[in-house]
């Protein structure tokens, strides 16, 4: 018999590890506990694949298209939640690719103050700052080498199919 906690809360998120002769895109990001930096990172959101999150994401926060390569890995880790302030263990999805063109009339999303480009030295000397534990963390691992091919995750259309569809029983948005 499976038994499952009420109080185990996760949530599942992306991020764009994006870097440019040796200086990596974060955004600076009003949050309860002060300025942090942040990859632009993000929720998943209902009907969205991990691909399609994570370009939007990287929009929403800087303004710039991307185009995600590889997957740099899965993470875990815990902390309070920026949406309801509860106990939460992130599941995050980082990815990396290239930064695409500027939009240069569109807003940034809300709380994003700006955009900086740091180098690793940098972003380490300032892991006190840091939205999550998980950001020098994936730096470290994109300057290791690490990558994984795209076609490693698999949306199955049930997954991304548009709230509208499923209620409707209609066939599913088709998206990568």
């Amino acid at each position: 018999m499976c038994i499952m906690s009420r109080e185990w809360n996760a949530s599942v998120t992306v991020a764009a590890v994006i870097e440019r002769g040796g200086r990596f895109l974060l955004v600076e990001e009003e949050t309860a506990d002060g300025l942090r930096f942040n990859q632009p990172a993000g929720h998943l959101e209902p009907g969205e694949s991990l691909v399609r999150a994570v370009i939007r994401e990287t929009l929403e926060e800087t303004a710039h298209t991307f185009e995600p390569r590889a997957l740099i890995g899965c993470y875990m880790s815990r902390g309070r939640s920026s949406r309801d302030g509860g106990d939460t263990t992130y599941i995050r999805f980082a990815f990396t690719g290239d930064l695409g063109a500027l939009d240069a009339g569109r807003q940034l999303d809300t709380g994003i103050v700006r955009t900086v480009w740091m180098t690793a030295e940098e972003i380490r000397a300032c892991a006190s700052q840091h939205r999550s534990p998980l950001v020098m963390v994936v730096v470290d691992d994109y300057l290791a080498g690490k990558r994984f091919a795209l076609d490693v995750l698999h949306a199955h259309p049930t997954a991304i199919a548009t709230p509208a569809a499923t209620a409707t029983g209609a066939a599913p948005e088709v998206a990568s």
